[in-house]
């Protein structure tokens, strides 16, 4: 068994994980990142990435089909309907993964970082064995990141297998289902169930909760629940799937019992942190729940051992892991740094885009803030409208006494492009005369924002 030393020991070669390697290298850390499946980890191998690929195709399919309807759309016509061949699709999307996941290996080259790829499984804190293709191997660390990720749940009355399948199967299905039953309705199943019904299947989606999206409050997920109305989406809320029945998903609603016909089950229930097959139990670490317990500097009970990403909590973002994973490897290396964000903001790729920073106005009330709220809506937003896009708006969250912004939200197509602004404010500790004095660009919809400011001050122009 051939045996390895280095300082640093990453495992999981996911945002959290090969960041992490990647900035310890650039450090001058002799680091090991070791990974079983691909790099790039759960975003960009099987979520992330390819999802908005698809999502992306989706929506271009969808609209060449409305041109195709009747009189088409903006004085633009097809004679014949459009028709795509799914099996392409996947191809190309799988050329996006193959050239990102090639990227991430030639960055961690040149941060001077050792691969191994296989699966780790630690005897103790600091040594693990990995199952390599040419044999076993044996790494000690002086330091280690665990980053290892997180993994669809699984229902025991719906397990993985044929026709019911996780978001993983669905981004590389041989071709789009005629009937697709979706059970959650949180962001990846409604993800997912609106990009295939924009591509053509019929899609039910199944939800205990009285209502779509739980975690985002009323006024956010209006938008989307108009669009699932008005293009035929059934939705079946305060229902509780009950398992494969024939062709079909039997559930339960109201004290009744149905079968929604269905030719793919897609189970988007939430996710797990992958802590099982590991040795996590041989490491000496505390437990939060489910997770791995860290202080804000991503240090577990053990002296030297970190963790990161999904495995340590909500929320389960690629951004959030990756912060992280950065900020230990200059831990490791004697820089003074502490996970303390103001802002981890989330998008949901629904349609509209979905986008929270911050505190919502519910959340601000519940933390005892007395504060301003105001919206702008895009309808009001030239460039909103000349994209057709004017659903939804901008809403600012700001502490009445100091005007701070706690929070900024928005709905609207291509909405997630201006997360970027609204975490800075939040991280810049910014005031509403911030960002009501600061020159937005027109035409843009950035200027939604600017406005919510001035109406949150009283003065807003273009409403």
């Amino acid at each position: 068994m051939s045996v390895h030393q280095c300082q640093v020991l990453v495992v999981g070669g996911g945002p959290g994980g090969y960041v992490a390697a990647i900035r310890a290298g650039q450090l001058g850390l002799d680091v090991i990142l070791v990974e079983a499946d691909r790099l790039g980890g759960t975003c960009l191998i099987r979520g992330c990435i390819p999802s908005k690929a698809i999502i992306h195709v989706a929506s271009e399919f969808a609209a060449m089909r409305e041109k195709a309807e009747k009189a088409g759309r903006f004085g633009v016509t097809l004679k014949s309907p459009p028709a795509i061949d799914f099996s392409e699709t996947v191809k190309w999307k799988d050329s996006v993964v193959d050239r990102l996941n090639g990227g991430v290996a030639a960055l961690l080259k040149r941060a001077k970082v050792r691969v191994i790829a296989g699966w780790a499984e630690f005897t103790d804190a600091k040594t693990c064995t990995v199952k390599t293709k040419e044999g076993a191997e044996e790494i000690r660390a002086e330091n280690v990141i665990l980053a290892a990720g997180s993994l669809p749940v699984e229902l025991p009355f719906l397990p993985f297998g044929g026709d019911v399948i996780s978001s993983t199967e669905a981004l590389s299905l041989p071709e789009i289902p005629k009937r697709l039953a979706v059970v959650g309705a949180g962001y990846i199943g409604l993800e997912l169930g609106i990009a295939f019904r924009k591509l053509g299947a019929e899609v039910a989606i199944v939800e205990a909760e009285d209502r779509i999206l739980p975690l985002y409050d009323a006024e956010l997920v209006a938008p989307v629940k108009k669009w699932l109305d008005r293009h035929g989406v059934a939705l079946h809320l305060a229902a509780k799937a009950k398992g494969k029945k024939g062709a079909g998903l039997e559930i339960e609603q109201g004290g009744k019992t149905e079968i929604i016909p269905a030719d793919k089950i897609l189970v988007t229930v939430g996710r797990r942190p992958n802590t099982d097959g590991w040795g996590l139990e041989n490491m000496g670490l505390d437990m939060a729940g489910r997770f791995v317990k860290v202080d804000d500097r991503c240090r577990t009970a053990m002296r030297g051992v970190y963790a990161v990403g999904d495995l340590v909590g909500e929320p389960m973002l690629e951004h959030k892991a990756a912060t992280q994973g950065e900020m230990v490897a200059e831990i490791i290396a004697g820089r003074d740094r502490r996970f303390d964000q103001v802002s981890i903001p989330a998008v949901c790729f629904t349609e509209p885009e979905i986008i929270t920073a911050g505190l919502s106005p519910d959340e601000a009330k519940a933390k005892g803030e007395d504060a301003i709220v105001a919206s702008f809506p895009l309808a009001a937003n030239g460039r909103a409208l000349s994209m057709d896009a004017g659903e939804g708006f901008i809403r600012i969250v700001a502490r009445k006494s100091d005007h701070l912004i706690l929070g900024i939200q928005a709905v609207g197509a291509h909405a997630s492009e201006l997360s970027g602004e609204f975490s800075l404010a939040l991280e810049m500790r910014a005031v509403l005369e911030d960002l009501a004095g600061a020159i937005h660009v027109h035409p843009t919809m950035s200027e939604a924002l600017h406005e919510a400011a001035l109406r949150a001050l009283g003065h807003a122009i273009h409403i």
